[in-house]
C-alpha cells in the first residue's frame, strides 16, 4: 500500500513538472525569433550559410517550430518564415 502511494506521488510530481515545462511565453519567443531573423537575414542574403553566420542550427530550427506553432494557434504577431 505504501509503495503504491509513493509511486503515485512520484508520477504526479513528474506530470506536474512536465506540464510546467510545456508552457511557452509566446510573445517572448516570437520577439527572440524576430531578433534572430534580423541578425541572420542580411548574412543569408549575402550568400553566407547558417554555419558561417555563427548561429546554431538548433536555435534556427526552434524559431521555425515556434513560428509554425504560433501561426497554427493564431497567436497575435505570428508570421511564417
Amino acid at each position: 500500500m505504501m509503495r503504491t502511494i509513493c509511486i503515485a506521488a512520484a508520477v504526479s510530481a513528474l506530470m506536474a513538472s512536465s506540464a510546467d515545462a510545456a508552457i511557452i511565453d509566446w510573445q517572448a519567443e516570437l520577439q527572440r525569433c524576430r531578433a534572430l531573423r534580423e541578425t541572420v537575414a542580411p548574412l543569408l542574403q549575402a550568400g553566407e550559410g547558417i554555419s558561417a553566420v555563427g548561429r546554431s542550427n538548433r536555435s534556427v530550427r526552434r524559431c521555425i517550430w515556434i513560428q509554425r506553432m504560433a501561426v497554427r494557434k493564431k497567436i497575435p504577431g505570428a508570421e511564417m518564415w
